[in-house]
């Protein structure tokens, strides 16, 4: 999705440019590149156990990754298009809002083809491949997980410019910081900021976020930064809640949370 630039004028980090596809379709990564996947990767590996849903290690075990080496995404597409009928679609860093909705609406999820550098290791704003695949994809072989993103997309592609801003907050709180369980023993991870991030993937099932049962208008009205570990994350009694999402009337409950307001942001300021 499309994500808002650094206001800071001190941030003189060169910026993330993917990499472009040769003749055969082919992506070339240097070593330094494969070696910063091979760091994320296994330091990921020993947090996610007993932490994702069963639903992303399933997935996760489908796509099969390479340990080594950052996947081509014709390997990833291969697997989403025998599961769930989608494929990936490499982009530029950075994309607007209606290029996003336009891709989810035809089962195409974008991929940015670049990878962190080691000094943002930790955190990186931009929606990276290691985002993309390991954070996203396992999950896009989930039946509801899958429609929701299309369904979404198509709503996104027939919404006006405010409306698209009370429908970023859902997908932040389900695509991107979802939990799952109906009890919090059972609570497991399905969002991919989370599943991304290996200090967030330990936080968010600790006690100290505060973990709220879903309802999609209060979902609607709640702000959060793209720059912090998430304070709130709502959760869903199971995955095929989705479909529930899906079925209901999201443009009606989007109408609902305008004329209602936002909640008092987390934060100060920066908030979405």
């Amino acid at each position: 999705m499309e994500r808002l630039p650094s206001t800071n004028a001190t941030d003189k980090k060169q910026p993330y440019v993917s990499h472009q596809p040769d003749a055969t379709g082919h992506i070339h990564y240097s070593d330094d590149e494969h070696a910063m996947w091979q760091a994320l990767l296994a330091r990921q590996a020993k947090q996610i156990p007993n932490r994702a849903c069963p639903a992303y290690l399933e997935g996760l075990t489908k796509l099969n990754l390479s340990p080594a080496r950052i996947p081509q995404l014709h390997d990833i597409d291969e697997v989403l298009q025998a599961t769930t009928g989608w494929q990936t679609a490499a982009v530029p860093a950075l994309i607007s809002f209606g290029k996003f909705f336009k891709l989810l609406a035809n089962k195409s999820f974008p991929v940015a083809t670049f990878i962190r550098r080691f000094d943002d290791m930790d955190y990186i704003e931009e929606p990276d491949i290691f985002h993309e695949i390991v954070g996203h994809c396992p999950m896009l072989t989930h039946p509801a997980f899958a429609t929701f993103n299309e369904t979404y997309g198509k709503l996104g592609l027939n919404a006006s410019k405010e409306e698209r801003w009370f429908l970023a907050r859902l997908y932040w709180f389900t695509i991107e910081f979802g939990l799952v369980g109906k009890t919090q023993d059972s609570r497991r991870i399905y969002g991919g900021g989370i599943l991304s991030s290996p200090s967030e993937t330990v936080y968010a099932l600790s006690d100290e976020p505060d973990c709220r049962a879903f309802d999609l208008i209060d979902v609607l009205r709640t702000p959060y930064r793209i720059d912090h570990i998430q304070p709130i994350y709502y959760v869903i009694d199971d995955l095929d809640a989705l479909f529930d999402i899906v079925n209901s009337d999201i443009m009606g409950a989007v109408k609902q949370a305008m004329a209602l307001g936002l909640f008092a942001p987390s934060y100060s300021e920066n908030t979405c």
